[in-house]
């Protein structure tokens, strides 16, 4: 769980905010009325937040990639008026 600060608080205790973080291996939420602003975390956390993005970025790329290629497919045949696709002798 995250240490949850007010952001008033956060002004006066920054360099203190900043060490409980890279030393202390703690993330820090800043707050305003109760609700989360921002997040201080560590380099090597933000580089795993990061990789993750582009993870995800990838997957959603190739899936959309996939979904394009079907939809072309369907079209083509829609438009040779193909109505039946062979799957071959074990695929029946």
């Amino acid at each position: 769980m995250a240490y949850e600060i007010p952001v008033t608080q956060a002004r006066a205790e920054l360099a203190d905010l900043i060490n409980r973080v890279v030393y202390g291996g703690e993330r820090v939420v800043v707050t305003r009325h109760g609700k989360p602003l921002v997040a201080l975390v560590s380099a090597a956390d933000l580089e795993r937040l990061d990789a993750l993005d582009a993870s995800a970025g990838e997957q959603l790329a190739g899936s959309v990639s996939a979904v394009r290629d079907m939809a072309s497919v369907s079209r083509e045949r829609q438009r040779l008026g193909m109505t039946a696709e062979h799957l071959g002798p074990d695929l029946s």
